[in-house]
């Protein structure tokens, strides 16, 4: 019995150093390599956790290392986009330098236009050799790929950044719904008056030529086209059907009555075949060709004047009634004509016979009315039979010159600046408008006849602006009187690009989403919708720990070649010698487009500073954070508590000294009981 529990004893000591054996290993192992899980068997479920987080790590150390790439190539290509800068700074103030052409000789002008030149080259050359790492940056292969430069009606874009997805491709759609405007000021016509004593007539002259050549009463031959003169001649040797020919302007028609067909029809069937003439035969179709064998002029024009030398219009009109009717209005110095439906009623020179008429008005003042022909001379003899309408007239039979009814003086004001104009009575809107447009370029307003008097700005959109200040006007005046609106502004283009609103400035509008940032400037005044597709490009860069669209940035970086550089005001390359806007040329286009590229310029530097600011740096400082965190957590998971450790392995050793002593006391005591028994 004895013997037993000391076998017992042994066995129990045996497991309990053999247990210290295992928590000294695993200890000194986890001491030894700093980590808490050294096999799946330590802590499945913790080896699971850790595992997932390391790749999460390395997922965003590539991430970090990413962006901090990206953020180098953006400074590299911001770098040069600022020496781009300098350049086009030194080329404006060599176009300014060179506007003082009162100051320089043009040897020095000259010597402005190769700096410009040189600059030029550097810019190209700037655009073709800013690399990293042997891609370039600004020759146009990091912008985005699209159709838009195809677009009618867009004048200039810039597709900065876009989202184009898994399928790689983004449809836009750009639906106007109002036009950006000009600000303009109408003037009414009564602001004006004819001035007195002109000494002028109105000229009526038909818009297309038309004559009528008859072979009888009912019968004969309408011609309309462009030509001078009409001949019809019968040559018994010609032996063949009717044939038309037209040189210079002579319009002849030949037939044979000796022993060949010969009727109107088959006549205007000859005339049709020459190209712009049209010919119809009306009555009796049958009949023969008349010869006419003199050439016979066009009626062409009829001219009406006053006999005291004053201001006289003609205005045409269409009437139901039979015969034509002429009248005159002593108020407005008008002469208007009814046109009947009587085709033998509306020749020039039965019109002319009913205006002369006319009887005499007030202080002996008589009409007379003259035709003249193609050949600028006197039309006489019978008058043509032509088939006219109002619409057959040119819309301009009025010679007279609006003018002022008194002196006037008015500051006219637009978005550039301001100007004060004095005129005195007498001055026609033809020169109140020449003296306006002469100093557009520092009020921004242009002014046109086409409608009386209209000021409008050269600009459009909300920021233009026109506004007529009428400083004083003589008692007989009425120009003030006489202005739609004293001040007017344009409005902005209002659209949507795939159903978002952008924002507009004048024909220029933008939008800037997740998934698009884009500008757009259209033609001026246009409400055209349009769609485009951009199918790719620009420069994607990774700056998350997942390959997913949302986390790449995509920017467009345009090229900055001199024919790529500019906008609606033309392109940077026109500058150089020899070109539309060179010194020489047009210095003030120049300062247009430079100052256009500045914009630009600036602009992609701002846009590529803002995205290396605010995106790739703000990226970088999160997932370093973010990576910490991680680590921290992992840590925690898989790397070993060395205080917790080393506590632990003092304890695992204490258990094994002092089971190895107990030990060496259970195996002593069978020994002692043989040494008794023996």
């Amino acid at each position: 019995m004895t013997r037993i529990n000391t076998n017992v004893s042994s066995l129990v000591a045996q497991n309990r150093l053999q247990s210290s054996n295992t928590d000294l290993q695993q200890s000194l192992t986890r001491l030894s390599t700093g980590l808490r899980i050294n096999a799946g068997s330590d802590d499945p479920a913790g080896l699971l956790a850790s595992e997932a987080l390391r790749s999460e790590i390395t997922g965003l150390t590539k991430a970090i290392s990413n962006t901090t790439r990206a953020s180098q190539i953006i400074s590299t290509a911001d770098n040069a986009l600022g020496q781009v800068s300098n350049l086009l700074s030194e080329v404006r103030g060599l176009v300014v330098e060179a506007a003082n052409t009162g100051g320089l000789s043009k040897e020095e002008i000259s010597a402005n236009q190769l700096q410009i030149d040189s600059s030029l080259e550097a810019i190209n050359r700037i655009s073709q050799t800013t690399t990293f790492q042997g891609r370039k940056l600004l020759d146009g292969s990091q912008d985005f790929i699209s159709n838009l430069g195809s677009v009618p009606g867009v004048k200039d874009f810039t597709i900065e950044q876009a989202n184009l997805g898994a399928t790689g491709n983004l449809d836009v759609e750009v639906n106007v719904q109002s036009a950006a405007s000009q600000a303009s000021v109408d003037l009414g016509g009564a602001a004006f008056d004819p001035p007195l004593n002109a000494n002028a007539a109105a000229s009526t002259e038909l818009a297309v030529n038309k004559y009528y050549h008859a072979v009888s009463p009912t019968s004969g031959i309408w011609i309309t086209g462009e030509f001078d003169t009409v001949s019809f001649v019968d040559d018994g040797n010609f032996n063949n059907f009717p044939a038309a020919s037209i040189t210079d302007g002579d319009l002849l028609l030949t037939y044979d009555s000796f022993d060949q067909p010969h009727s109107i029809s088959l006549s205007a069937s000859a005339i049709n075949s020459l190209p712009g003439i049209e010919a119809e035969a009306v009555g009796l179709t049958y009949q023969f060709t008349q010869q006419t064998v003199t050439p016979k002029a066009v009626h062409k024009s009829l001219e009406v004047s006053r006999s005291d030398g004053g201001n006289i219009a003609i205005q045409y009109t269409d009437s139901d009634q039979a015969a034509t009717a002429v009248s005159y209005d002593e108020q407005t110095n008008t002469v208007s004509v009814a046109l009947g439906t009587d085709e033998e009623e509306k020749a020039f020179l039965n019109i002319a016979q009913r205006i002369n008429d006319l009887s005499s008005f007030g202080d002996g003042v008589e009409l007379e009315a003259t035709v003249y022909d193609s050949e600028g001379n006197e039309a006489s003899g019978a008058a043509q039979r032509l088939d006219l309408t109002a619409d057959d007239f040119n819309s301009i039979n009025s010679n007279f010159e609006p003018a002022l009814h008194d002196d006037l003086v008015f500051e006219l004001k637009g978005s550039s600046g301001s100007e004060t104009f004095q005129f005195s009575s007498g001055t026609t809107n033809l020169q109140i408008a020449a003296a306006v447009n002469l100093v557009s370029d520092s009020t921004g307003v242009v002014a046109s006849t086409d409608n009386g008097l209209t000021f409008f700005s050269e600009d459009y959109g909300s920021e233009a602006l026109v506004e007529v200040d009428v400083i004083s006007e003589g008692a007989n005046g009425n120009f003030g009187n006489n202005l739609n609106v004293s001040r007017s502004q344009g409005t902005d283009i209002q659209a949507t690009v795939n159903g978002v609103e952008a924002g507009g400035k004048g024909n220029h509008f933008s939008i800037n989403t997740a998934s698009l940032d884009l500008s757009l400037t259209v033609e001026e005044g246009s409400s055209s919708n349009f769609s485009f597709r951009i199918s790719g490009g620009g420069a994607t860069f990774q700056i998350g720990p997942d390959v997913s669209s949302t986390q790449r940035a995509t920017l467009g970086i345009s090229s900055v070649s001199t024919g790529q550089l500019g906008g609606s005001s033309g392109r940077l390359y026109e500058l150089g010698s020899g070109q539309a806007k060179s010194l020489e040329n047009d210095p003030r286009g120049a300062i247009e487009v430079i100052d256009e590229v500045i914009g630009k310029v600036v602009g992609m530097r701002g846009r590529l500073g803002s995205f290396q600011s605010t995106t790739l740096e703000s990226s970088l400082i999160s997932l370093n954070e973010t990576k910490a965190n991680l680590q921290e957590a992992e840590s925690s998971i898989r790397d070993a508590d060395f205080a917790q450790e080393s506590a632990n392995l003092t304890r695992a050793q204490i258990l094994v000294q002092s089971g190895t002593n107990v030990l060496s006391l259970a195996n002593q005591n069978p020994r002692n009981v043989l040494s008794l028994l023996g």
